[in-house]
């Protein structure tokens, strides 16, 4: 009887299998004035280092540069005034003058070329913020709530988050050697030919991992949908521990009933002095259990799909300890922003800015980015903190300088009262075409038009002023968190998405595939007998997620596409 065939890693196993430092062949490529790209193999290791390389699909036939796409490791999403001020100069002068605010409270630049690569890095370690594991088969960005408005526990969650950032930090001494002291790490050396990462080792992980701590009742982290959440539990404005939601995550694949979205599940509760370990115990699961051989079934969440949650519990018990008990009591109630402007509990103000699909730039008549590099300079006590719904928020604002801050947003157009319809509030995009190489149609150029669209047939039906929450991506990945939305438009082709339904506000349900796909040109089509239905039988304040849920859901053929296991998280 023959052996079994010996299962074949994917070639970024290999990859990171040949050189653990992750530093590959960055440095001399970077150094070389004569070419305008990285290797094919260097850009799997890029991602490690915050960066993607990519090309903007809509010059491809005119022979445009290649580009990079880089992405800041910024915890919580909290900066200070000298830091956004650094941001800010480096989108103008290396990138396209427009900074992203990503869905993990990160900024994004576009449009970098290759020559201004190493200084926009250099730069932003110097402003001791970094892009070292902001991409790549790692802990992503860790996210917390931004919003300081319910409990002074908000300090100790961040305070924690920050706990969990160094310890789930990779060491990998090639990040230093490249963008700091711009040279080829020597691997000739024993330390570095030698050198295994103490908590990742030699491979990593098998693909991204994320990390999230939320404070109920606000989700506006959309913890289920990460690998890793800590929910925390409050008691007289203390945090006395955490729930632990393990398994989320939202990326699938078109055609690959194997790929799905999955929330992720709550298996316990633990206080706060075992945060590292547990934290340790979960990402080293993924590292020991997930799939090498396939990138697609590489996440975590299959881990837990197949193995599950009493497997998990024993697993992370064996790992860090007997410091799991019994989940204690929380409820969600929304996952969106506070905007305009909030008293914190010690004081202070802060101000929530919506912007539009996550994107801060000049236009005419709303020059956003000029007027927060001018509150920047003015304002130096102040924090920008990124939220997880793209917006931002000024926090820290002594009450005394609001009028000011105010009229000086004003001067830019930028509203701080009545900021956007209830529709644009609530909606988030990809960036998608024409830069990300996975897009399939248009997110975040399409999606602040097409809800215009909406709102007017909302508007023709006797919907107007009613919230619904929609986004877009241009694929099926899930970088805008679709598949925990009301309405869902998930890029095929062109012109074309796949439309789910039925997310509820709270951000603990699924929506699910109404259909397969529809044309973007038809939309008005699509969406008038789904809205004429939710007015028609919707009960007493119902919201259009929960409709779908309870009405559409029955109607949809069991075959449309193969539903999670679970699609409800229970508090």
């Amino acid at each position: 009887m023959s052996e079994a065939a010996t299962p074949t890693l994917t070639k970024n196993e290999l990859l990171k299998q040949d050189d653990p430092t992750l530093g590959g062949g960055i440095a001399p490529t970077l150094l070389d004035p004569t070419t305008d790209r990285f290797h094919e193999d260097d850009e799997q290791f890029l991602k490690f280092h915050g960066i993607y390389q990519q090309d903007d699909r809509d010059l491809r036939k005119t022979g445009k540069k290649y580009m990079m796409m880089i992405r800041g490791r910024i915890p919580g999403g909290v900066m200070t005034p000298a830091q956004w001020i650094t941001f800010d100069d480096l989108a103008s002068n290396f990138g396209n003058n427009t900074l992203r605010i990503t869905t993990r409270q990160s900024l994004q630049f576009h449009g970098v070329l290759k020559s201004g690569l190493g200084t926009l890095v250099k730069k932003i370690n110097e402003s001791l913020l970094s892009t070292l594991a902001a991409c790549g088969d790692v802990n992503r960005n860790i996210t917390a709530s931004p919003t300081p408005a319910y409990t002074k526990a908000r300090e100790q969650v961040f305070a924690d988050s920050l706990r969990v950032v160094e310890a789930l930090a990779p060491k990998t001494p090639a990040y230093h050697s490249i963008w700091i002291d711009h040279v080829q790490l020597n691997l000739a050396e024993p330390a570095n030919h030698a050198f295994v990462d103490p908590l990742y080792g030699p491979t990593y992980l098998p693909r991204k991992f994320k990390v999230s701590f939320v404070i109920p009742p606000v989700n506006d982290m959309d913890v289920y949908t990460n690998d890793l959440g800590f929910i925390a539990v409050v008691e007289n404005d203390r945090v006395v521990g955490y729930n632990l939601a393990v398994g989320g995550g939202m990326g699938r694949s078109h055609g690959n009933a194997q790929t799905f979205p999955r929330l992720a599940d709550v298996i316990g509760f633990f206080p706060p002095e075992h945060l590292v370990e547990v934290a340790k115990a979960v990402l080293t699961i993924h590292r020991d259990f997930g799939d090498r051989t396939n990138r697609k079934h590489a996440r975590l969440k299959y881990v837990v799909e197949e193995r599950g949650t009493a497997w998990l519990y024993d697993e992370i018990v064996r790992r860090a300890g007997p410091v799991l008990s019994g989940v204690r009591r929380f409820e969600f109630t929304t996952t969106g922003d506070l905007y305009g402007w909030h008293r914190a509990v010690d004081g202070s103000l802060f101000l929530t800015l919506f912007v539009e699909t996550g994107r801060i730039k000049d236009v005419p008549g709303h020059t956003l980015k000029t007027a927060l590099r001018q509150a920047a300079e003015k304002f130096p006590r102040i924090e920008f903190r990124l939220s997880a719904n793209q917006n931002i928020i000024l926090a820290n604002v002594p009450p005394a300088e609001r009028a000011t801050v105010t009229a000086l947003l004003a001067s830019h157009g930028v509203k701080v009262d009545q900021q956007a319809s209830i529709l644009h509030a609530a909606a988030m995009a990809c960036p998608a075409l024409p830069t990300c190489g996975l897009a399939l149609a248009e997110s975040e150029r399409m999606l602040p038009g097409l809800i215009d669209r909406i709102e007017k047939l909302g508007g023709e039906l006797g919907l107007g002023g009613e919230e619904i929450i929609i986004r877009s991506t241009g694929c099926p990945n899930g970088c805008a968190r679709p598949y925990m939305a009301e309405i869902a438009f998930v890029g095929k082709a062109p012109g074309r998405y796949q439309l789910w339904l039925g997310g509820n506000a709270a951000g603990t349900r699924l929506n699910r595939v109404y259909k397969e796909v529809i044309k973007e040109t038809e939309l008005e089509a699509e969406l008038r007998p789904i809205l004429s239905r939710w007015k028609a039988g919707r009960q007493p304040g119902e919201r259009l997620g929960d409709f779908a849920a309870r009405v559409l859901w029955p109607e949809v053929a069991a075959a449309a596409t193969p539903a999670p296991a679970s699609t409800d998280t229970p508090a």
